[in-house]
C-alpha cells in the first residue's frame, strides 16, 4: 500500500513489469519499517536486527525472476539499516496474492531487551 492504495496490481511478467515489481517490493519494505517502528513503541533504537524476509510475488506462469523482484525489499533494508538490515530470505512465486497485489513481504526482527 502507498498512500492508502495499492500502487502495483496484477501479475508480474504480465500486467506488472519486473522493474515495477522491484519498486513494489521497496514499498513493502517501507511499510515493514513503519510496522517495525510501531513494534518498537516508536523508539527505533530498540531495533536490533532484521532476521528474515519472506517475499511473495504474484507471478505470471512464465515469470521466473522472483528473487530479483524481492531484491527491491532486501536492497532497501540494507540501505536503511546497514549491517542490521542483512537477513535470511525466502522468495516465492504465487498464483495470486490478496487484492491481486503484485508483491507482499513479511519480516522477522529482533528487538533489544
Amino acid at each position: 500500500m502507498w498512500e492508502g492504495a495499492l500502487r502495483y496490481v496484477g501479475k508480474v511478467g504480465a500486467e506488472v513489469s519486473e522493474d515495477e515489481a522491484y519498486q513494489a517490493a521497496r514499498i513493502c519494505a517501507l511499510n515493514n519499517l513503519a510496522v517495525i517502528k510501531e513494534a518498537c513503541g516508536g523508539d527505533f533504537d530498540r531495533f536490533e536486527q532484521l532476521i528474515s524476509v519472506s517475499g511473495f510475488v504474484n507471478a505470471a506462469p512464465s515469470f521466473t525472476r522472483i528473487p530479483q523482484v524481492i531484491n527491491g525489499a532486501s536492497d532497501l533494508f540494507v540501505d536503511v539499516l546497514g549491517e542490521a538490515g542483512r537477513h535470511a530470505r525466502t522468495a516465492v512465486g504465487a498464483a495470486v496474492l490478496p487484492l491481486d497485489s503484485s508483491v507482499e513481504t513479511a519480516v522477522i526482527i529482533a528487538l533489544k531487551a
